[in-house]
C-alpha cells in the first residue's frame, strides 16, 4: 500500500477519486506519460458503482449483474497506465492553485498538481421523514456497500422505500442474493410521466430501456410495490414499523433512497463555479466541453460534473485526461475525441426520461415540522423554517443561527434540504439561495496529521531563530 512518504511533491496529474471517472482519466494520462498520482480514500479502487470491484467475496457473478463486473477492465486499465494509485487517501483539501491536502494512514502531505481531475462522484440525496435517525433505517447506498463488500445480505424484515434506478437495482441484487424483501414504497408521484413522456424516444433508444424493464419485471414479480405519499419510521429505541397511507407495516430495516446528486464539496472548497440544475434538483459545477471548470487547470468529471452513470462517468474522465494531456504534453499521443465524445452522447441519451420519471416529490425534500434536517447537529425543518421567517437569507446565515452544516458531515446530509426549505419558506429559487461556502479541510483531519506535514528549510531556520 502506498505510504505518504512515497509520495512525490509534484505531480503533471492529480485524479481525486477511483470510481469509473477517476479510473479512465487516470489510465489516459499514465499511458500518455503524464506523471499521475489518484486518490481515492477506500481501501480499493472502484467508486460506489464498482465498490470492492477486485475484493467482493459476492462469488456468483449473477448476484451483482455483468454490468459490475465490468469495472474490473476499467481497473486493470489504470493499473497498467503507469499511474500511481493511492488507496486510503483522504483529500481534505484542494486551492485554486492546485495544492492538493492528502492524509494517508495519519500522514499528510501537500501535493502541487500541474492539472488536476477531481472525480469524487455522487452522494446519495437527503431523504428526511420523521425518524429517518433511527437505528435500522439507511440508505440504500449504504446497504449495497456492505452486499458488495462484505456480502452481506439484509435479514428479518425489511422494507425498502423511494425510486430511483439505484433502488430497483439494489432490490434485484438482494432477491438473486437470498434475501426477503417485504414491501418497496414508492415514492415517486404519477404526474412525473407527463414530464417524463417527451422524453421517451430517446430513452428507448438508449442502453439503458431495455435493461430497466427487465429489472423492474424482475422485481415486481416478488415483491409487493405499493406507491405511497407520506412516509414515517416508526420505533423507539430502534425501527419497529414503517407507516404510510394510514397503514403500518412492521420492518427491522428500512432502506432510504430517493436519488444521487453530484458530490460538491471538494470542488465547490477550491472555488468552483456551480450553477442550479433543476432538472436534476441539484447544485452542480460549470463546465465546458473538457470538464474543464472556472478555476484554471482544475476538471470535475464523472457523476460529480452531473448524474449521468457509470458507463458515462468512464467517457467524461476520458475527455478531461485528454485535455490534461494536451495542456500539458502537446506531443503525446492522445485517442480519437471524437469517438469518445459519440460514446459519450450514446451514454446520456435517456437521461431527461429518467430525471424527470424519478424527480423527488416536493414533500420528501421539503420536510416539516420536527422532522430532523441536520443530523450531526440535530437541527429541525421547523427551526430551519422558523429562522428563514426571521430574515435569513441563506445556508450560511443559516450557520450563525442553528449550526447547519457545520458537523462531521460538513454538510452533505443537509445541505440540498436546508436550501431548499429556506427557498420554500421565502418564496425564492434554490439558484438564489446558494449552497454552503466550504472550506478546506472538507474531511475530518486531526491536529497529529496537520503536524505530520513536512516543514520547508526555510521554515524550520525561521523557528529555530
Amino acid at each position: 500500500m502506498t505510504q505518504a512518504s512515497d509520495l512525490a511533491a509534484h505531480y503533471d496529474l492529480v485524479v481525486i477519486g477511483g470510481g469509473p471517472a477517476g479510473l479512465a482519466a487516470a489510465a489516459e494520462a499514465g499511458r500518455a506519460g503524464l506523471s499521475t498520482v489518484l486518490f481515492d480514500e477506500n481501501p480499493g479502487v472502484g467508486g460506489q458503482i464498482y465498490r470492492a470491484i477486485t475484493s467482493t467475496p459476492v462469488a456468483d457473478r449473477a448476484i451483482l449483474g455483468e454490468d459490475y463486473r465490468a469495472g474490473s477492465d476499467l481497473v486493470a486499465e489504470a493499473r497498467t497506465g503507469g499511474a500511481l494509485i493511492a488507496n486510503g487517501a483522504t483529500v481534505w483539501s484542494l486551492d485554486p492553485a492546485r495544492l492538493v491536502g492528502v492524509s494517508i494512514a495519519g500522514q499528510a502531505r501537500l501535493i502541487q498538481a500541474g492539472r488536476v481531475i477531481v472525480a469524487t462522484g455522487s452522494l446519495e440525496r437527503p431523504f428526511p421523514i420523521p425518524g429517518w435517525t433511527l437505528p435500522g433505517v439507511m440508505s440504500a447506498g449504504g446497504a449495497q456497500t456492505l452486499l458488495k463488500a462484505q456480502g452481506l445480505v439484509p435479514d428479518g424484515r425489511t422494507v425498502m422505500a423511494g425510486g430511483g434506478p439505484l433502488l430497483w437495482l439494489l432490490a434485484a441484487q438482494i432477491l438473486r442474493a437470498g434475501g426477503r424483501i417485504e414491501a418497496i414504497l414508492d415514492t415517486m408521484p404519477r404526474r412525473n410521466w407527463l414530464r417524463a413522456l417527451p422524453h421517451l424516444p430517446d430513452f428507448l433508444l438508449s442502453p439503458y430501456a431495455a435493461k430497466g424493464v427487465k429489472l423492474l419485471r424482475e422485481v415486481r414479480a416478488r415483491v409487493p410495490v405499493i406507491r405511497v405519499a407520506e412516509l414515517e419510521a416508526v420505533g423507539d429505541d430502534r425501527l419497529r414499523e414503517v407507516s404510510f397511507n394510514g397503514r403500518r407495516l412492521p420492518a427491522d430495516l428500512l432502506l432510504l433512497h430517493q436519488g444521487v446528486v453530484p458530490n460538491v464539496n471538494l470542488a465547490m472548497a477550491a472555488g468552483v463555479a456551480h450553477e442550479w440544475n433543476a432538472r436534476q434538483l441539484c447544485f452542480q459545477p460549470v463546465l465546458d466541453e473538457d470538464f474543464n471548470s472556472s478555476v484554471p487547470g482544475i476538471a470535475v468529471a464523472g457523476d460529480g460534473a452531473g448524474i449521468a452513470g457509470g458507463t458515462a462517468a468512464a467517457e467524461r474522465g476520458r475527455i478531461a485526461a485528454v485535455a490534461a494531456i494536451r495542456a500539458l504534453r502537446p506531443s503525446a499521443p492522445v485517442p480519437d475525441l471524437q469517438i469518445i465524445r459519440q460514446r459519450l452522447q450514446r451514454e446520456e441519451m435517456g437521461r431527461s426520461f429518467l430525471d424527470w420519471l424519478n424527480r423527488p416529490a416536493d414533500s420528501f425534500r421539503q420536510p416539516e415540522g420536527d422532522t430532523i434536517v441536520c443530523r450531526c447537529e440535530e437541527v429541525t425543518a421547523g427551526q430551519v423554517r422558523a429562522v428563514a421567517d426571521l430574515g435569513c437569507e441563506g445556508p450560511n446565515q443559516m450557520k450563525a443561527f442553528m449550526r447547519c452544516g457545520m458537523g462531521p458531515c460538513q454538510g452533505r446530509l443537509c445541505g440540498l434540504t436546508v436550501t431548499e426549505l429556506i427557498a420554500d419558506q421565502r418564496g425564492t429559487t434554490p439558484a438564489e439561495v446558494g449552497y454552503y461556502r466550504l472550506r478546506p479541510p472538507v474531511k475530518p483531519i486531526t491536529v497529529a496529521e496537520f503536524a505530520s506535514l513536512p516543514i520547508a528549510e526555510g521554515e524550520r531556520l525561521a523557528v529555530e531563530n
